[in-house]
């Protein structure tokens, strides 16, 4: 019976351990600081090859034509309104 008991709390301690890592890393991973490191590394790589370092200028230049495109689309509205 004790070695029952002894092995059922050996199982019950490492169970505990497992949980308590389980949360550290959940902890972590729900960081606010964690959260925005990651979101920063993967605009960064939609940008930039991570590898070499080189720009993916096709994610670039469709940004920029984007941004063109809401610059342009803003001074028609305002020659119309006016």
């Amino acid at each position: 019976m004790s070695n029952d008991t002894s092995s059922l709390e050996r199982e019950i301690e490492a169970a505990r351990e497992s949980l308590a890592s389980t949360i550290d890393q959940l902890v972590h991973r729900a960081s606010p600081k964690t959260i925005v490191g990651r979101q920063v590394y993967s605009t960064k790589a939609h940008f930039v090859d991570m590898e070499t370092g080189e720009p993916r200028t096709d994610n670039i230049l469709k940004v920029a034509a984007g941004v063109a495109g809401v610059v342009v689309l803003f001074a028609v509205l305002r020659k119309i309104t006016r």
